[in-house]
């Protein structure tokens, strides 16, 4: 009898397992999140070596069009440098993320970016803060900056293009734009100390964006090394700034960091540790350098492609030349007469964008387009789902400044410096910088490319395979 109920049992004992377990997974599936349609990859690397492919073969705006076309033009899913991301197209998705700073996301960097730079784990946070740096880079502070960048273009041009008839371009506007960089950050005009700068800047920047693997010979591992080297230099700088201050309270410093040293919270004391001084000047380093350097080079890159445009910007140029005198260096006015030389710039950065987009943390759930975004996923928003799109930009492929007359681009389809109240800081200083440097080079020079099919490779930038040789001969040959 025992034996015929506990074989009577089990199997009921089975069944309401297994309907429990039914219920379960149904009403699991019924609450969960509907996430956006897309690929996670590989295990840790997800599709980062497809998108990588995608960009060293010069077309990252594939893996994006892939993308939209096969799983939603709105937003998808992707797993990048090991982090689940939502990356949101077009101009909708565009505005919804930069409406949203401080309310569903805020500002993140891969890690990757925060090892090698030595970003303190509360960076972004702090940075809410930092509103001297906006009047730093705000116009009117940056007007009495133009002589000095239009002293140092001259001196550039004279010392390392002159004498050349054929140039390498990238490695030579880097030169330029860190050369800039350290005199109006660091007040360091030492071409040794300069140099002795820059060196590991160059390893840095082949590996802040990667996998962040820190194995011996990974592009991870030397861009670590490099890091540590650059931010105990600049900590060094740092510190004896600090003193020089202590020593004189009175001395009138205009460069930026002595202006980070002097800023002071409601209590009194500095609003920055000397560390995250040094890892903050060091970010700013990387964003002047790389990213306008890139624009100064495929600007150079369009002039010789096209030689009615550039003749358009001698004409302009060079009005602005002649009303001069044989000393007096550029100012504000001057730069705003540079209207069609600013719309060249313009189309430089739209139809190879010196950044491909901006990161950011998602800091609570929320839904977007039917699809749930959850707390702790990133999310990127992308160029390349506008800038190269004719439903914004007709012929997208034609390089055309004329498009930016009048109205310009629709809202949120022009991103080269990204949007929202985050938007680059240093939006002002790259447009000074590159318009200073284009009138001394358009004046000076004409431009003739050597490898007219020249490969282009992103990395953390567009990159010329061979830095972008020219020949270089007189404006009125």
């Amino acid at each position: 009898m025992e034996y015929l109920s506990a074989s009577f049992l089990l199997p009921l004992v089975i069944l309401c397992v297994s309907l429990a377990l039914i219920f379960r997974n149904y009403r699991y599936r019924s609450i969960s999140p509907k996430l956006p349609l897309g690929r996670k990859g590989w295990p840790i690397i997800g599709e980062t070596l497809d998108y990588a492919m995608a960009s060293k073969s010069g077309n990252p705006d594939k893996f994006t069009a892939e993308r939209m076309s096969k799983y939603s033009p709105d937003v998808f899913r992707t797993s990048l440098l090991g982090e689940n991301f939502a990356v949101f197209c077009g101009p909708s998705g565009n505005k919804f993320l930069f409406s949203s700073e401080n309310k569903y996301v805020s500002a993140w960097w891969p890690r990757s970016v925060r090892e090698t730079l030595h970003f303190p784990s509360d960076y972004s946070r702090k940075g809410e803060r930092l509103d001297f740096l906006n009047e730093f880079l705000k116009p009117e502070a940056l007007q009495d900056y133009i002589p000095i960048m239009d002293s140092m273009a001259k001196e550039h041009l004279h010392s390392d293009w002159s004498p050349y008839k054929e140039v390498k371009v990238f490695p030579l506007s880097k030169k330029y734009t860190f050369g800039l960089a350290c005199r109006l950050f660091l007040n360091i005009e030492d071409p040794e100390h300069v140099t002795r700068l820059e060196n590991p800047f160059n390893l840095l920047t082949e590996g802040i964006i990667s996998l962040p693997l820190n194995l011996p010979g990974t592009a991870f591992n030397r861009a670590v090394k490099a890091g540590e080297v650059i931010h105990e230099e600049v900590l060094a700088i740092v510190r004896h700034r600090k003193m020089e201050l202590l020593e004189d309270k009175g001395s009138a410093q205009v460069d930026l960091l002595s202006r980070m040293l002097l800023v002071t919270d409601e209590n009194g004391g500095g609003i920055e540790e000397e560390k995250e001084i040094a890892a903050r000047i060091t970010g700013l380093f990387i964003a002047s350098r790389d990213t306008t350097s890139a624009a100064i080079t495929f600007v150079l890159n369009y002039l010789a492609e096209f030689p009615h445009v550039y003749e358009e910007i001698l004409k302009e140029q060079m009005q602005i030349a002649k009303s001069k005198g044989s000393d007096e260096l550029l100012n504000w006015d001057d730069i705003r007469k540079m209207k069609y030389s600013w719309n060249v710039v313009r189309e430089t950065m739209r139809l190879t964008p010196p950044c491909q987009g901006a990161y950011r943390e998602v800091t609570t759930d929320f839904t977007y387009a039917g699809f749930t975004i959850p707390k702790g996923w990133k999310t990127f928003s992308t160029v390349n789902s506008t800038h190269k799109n004719p439903k914004y930009f007709p012929d997208p492929e034609k390089f055309d400044p004329l498009r930016f007359e009048g109205k310009g681009p629709e809202p949120y389809t022009y991103l080269p410096f990204g949007g929202g109240p985050r938007m680059c800081s240093g939006k002002e200083y790259a447009r000074l910088q590159i318009l200073t440097f284009m009138h001394n080079a358009v004046i000076k020079f004409k431009f003739k490319k050597v490898n007219p099919s020249e490969k282009i490779s992103y990395r953390l930038t567009p990159i010329p395979e061979n830095g972008l040789p020219l020949r270089l001969d007189s404006p009125e040959n």
